[in-house]
């Protein structure tokens, strides 16, 4: 199950909650709810902004009147099982109001993402989720074995396994677990390899070659900047162009400009006489 957003806004009639997943939120605004095990039995709760709830699964809380806004994201048992790498049974207990600043900047980066309209795609909220259910598995598990101490990062013909998956499916919405399962790693192990063998984390990387293919189309006069990006994995001409600028100090159109007006003055200097 991937990331999922929810903004939730004011309630007036209570209501009998389950959750069937993890779910951590986010306050966005301030604001109360009524809580408790009954709907006779319920309890204001004052939360601030940014503040942080954490529900498990199979618990059943009622939710009476409520006045707030917050970002709820699912973890899912994929992202958690990774997180432990098969380090034994695990229980994280429920948070109804707690702090986190890791937690918080990671929520933060999702609903960014989530008002930008989801630009980056799939592997970018993986690679959320992943770092969510690590910092969940690592502070606020009931049973938690010490997870395994990997030396080194991945080999050459893993690196070149999951260079030449990325370079050919660069125009498609590539997952976390996609780039994981062609090496045979879980999500976790694999992000923590790959960053320790390149220095980048999965995301990163994909975006760099995103934009060295770009710049290779671009060298060329005839296709429209759209449909550079669109074959290069951007989901909008606007991140595209935001992207590209953060690492090559200029647009699409202003690196185009820049290159062709090389091409021509080189060409003009090879042409003129001695």
């Amino acid at each position: 199950m991937r990331v999922t957003t929810q903004v939730r806004g004011p309630v007036t009639e209570a209501y009998l909650q389950r959750h069937r997943e993890h779910a951590l939120g986010m306050l966005l605004r301030p604001g109360f709810m009524d809580l408790g095990p009954k709907r006779s039995a319920l309890e204001r709760t004052w939360f601030d902004t940014g503040e942080l709830g954490l529900c498990t699964p199979h618990l059943e809380q009622w939710i009476g009147t409520a006045d707030m806004e917050h970002l709820v994201v699912g973890i899912s048992d994929v992202a958690l099982s990774a997180a432990r790498d098969g380090a034994g049974s695990i229980e994280l207990r429920t948070h109804w109001k707690m702090r986190d600043p890791r937690l918080s900047s990671l929520l933060t980066a999702v609903n960014a993402e989530r008002l930008a309209g989801f630009p980056n795609g799939r592997l970018f909220l993986d690679s959320v989720e992943q770092a969510i259910a690590v910092v969940l598995v690592k502070g606020y598990a009931a049973r938690y074995q010490r997870e395994r101490t990997y030396r080194g990062g991945l080999g050459p013909a893993r690196l070149r396994r999951v260079t030449e998956l990325v370079q050919a499916k660069v125009p498609d919405n590539l997952s976390l677990f996609d780039l994981a399962q062609s090496v045979g790693l879980s999500s976790a192990h694999f992000s923590e390899m790959f960053r320790k063998s390149t220095g980048e984390t999965p995301h990163q990387f994909v975006l760099r070659l995103r934009v060295e293919r770009a710049k290779r189309m671009l060298r060329a006069p005839a296709p429209r900047v759209l449909d550079v990006a669109v074959a290069c994995g951007f989901k909008t001409q606007q991140h595209f162009a935001r992207v590209f600028r953060q690492r090559c100090g200029a647009s699409p159109t202003e690196y185009r400009r820049d290159f062709l007006d090389i091409g021509a003055a080189r060409e003009l200097h090879s042409h003129a006489p001695g």
